[in-house]
């Protein structure tokens, strides 16, 4: 196929870019503004084989410039981090929303098929059980509230417009190239280096964790198979709290758990999330990667690609984690 792959330099996006180039030989133009987390280092190894469009998806011209003879839309652009979207949480209502608005008017002008990758804490947090497409939209934080609000101008454009759109709404992701402030990339590293590895509140929040390849795969799957104005859930086969996901990340760095510290919860902090994939496995996806050998394979991958983020370790990245958590890495 011919695609506009929106957001490609971030970790979501160059997994699915690498996914399809090396697997499906598709044409691909990537749309990205290069925020701090998304970096061409991502698609270095693919670089030769993709056109890189520098712009941003709020940008009309940007899309147009772009969008050449494309036959469909992914988009993956987003600001994702639910702290940041806490402290300022403008930047995601312009490229969260507007930005998506704009895409869909692009797809919608040219008759184009639209992807829109999407989250499942759009959902908010449930006890038990598991959330399913037809679940309710409850989100909590920010972040959530403008993906939340982007799903739902995706649906209108299909039933106002009748635009060939579909939504994959992925759990948790990790792998290889996630930028360190989330989660299990950030315990790796400060891991890796003797640092405090500070966990929210009493660590036992729940997440539905997916390695990116499998997710990647997931929506090339509801790309190419879903039908048009519906949702599909991808979640990961295993879940873990995250005390349980510093533990492991512990265990296969050699660091000591008296690194642990437990610092102040995070504000509207979901206790609970776990996706439903019936809908998407009934069109033959099916997770292929473990917990426990994914997390294997990224830290792995973190302890030998010291290229990748040590400059990160140095530069913005510093400046934050020492603003939010009020104290400074290692050098």
């Amino acid at each position: 196929m011919k695609l506009l792959v929106c957001g490609a330099a971030g970790f979501i996006g160059s997994n699915f870019v690498r996914l399809r180039v090396r697997d499906h030989g598709d044409e691909i133009t990537v749309l990205d503004k290069l925020t701090y987390a998304g970096r061409m280092e991502n698609l270095q190894d693919v670089e030769s084989d993709i056109r890189f469009v520098h712009g941003a998806i709020e940008d009309p011209a940007a899309v147009a410039e772009a969008i050449g003879d494309a036959e469909a839309i992914v988009n993956f652009a987003a600001e994702t981090h639910v702290d940041r979207s806490i402290a300022d949480p403008e930047g995601f209502l312009v490229t969260n929303m507007q930005g998506t608005h704009v895409l869909l008017e692009a797809a919608r002008q040219r008759g184009l098929r639209y992807l829109q990758v999407s989250t499942d804490e759009v959902y908010g947090s449930i006890e038990e059980g598991s959330f399913t497409e037809d679940s309710p939209l409850e989100p909590s934080s920010p972040y959530s509230a403008t993906k939340t609000g982007a799903d739902l101008l995706v649906s209108s454009y299909y039933h106002t417009y009748g635009l060939e759109t579909v939504i994959c709404r992925g759990s948790n992701n990790y792998g290889p190239h996630q930028y360190p402030e989330k989660l299990i990339p950030l315990m790796i590293l400060n891991a890796l280096a003797g640092d405090t590895l500070p966990v929210y509140g009493d660590g036992r929040n729940v997440r539905n964790w997916l390695f990116v390849e499998d997710f990647a795969r997931g929506i090339g799957h509801a790309l190419l198979h879903g039908q048009p104005g519906e949702v599909y859930n991808c979640g990961g086969p295993d879940e873990c709290d995250n005390l349980t996901v510093v533990n492991r990340i512990i265990e296969l760095t050699g660091a000591g758990p008296d690194l642990i510290e437990f610092v102040t919860d995070r504000p509207g902090h979901d206790r609970r999330y776990s996706l439903s994939s019936d809908k998407l496995q009934g069109l033959g996806w099916r997770a292929q990667v473990r917990f426990d050998e994914g997390i294997a394979r990224t830290v792995d991958w973190y302890r030998e690609n010291e290229w990748w983020w040590g400059s990160i370790r140095s530069g913005e990245y510093r400046e934050y984690y020492e603003r939010h958590y009020g104290r400074a890495l290692k050098a």
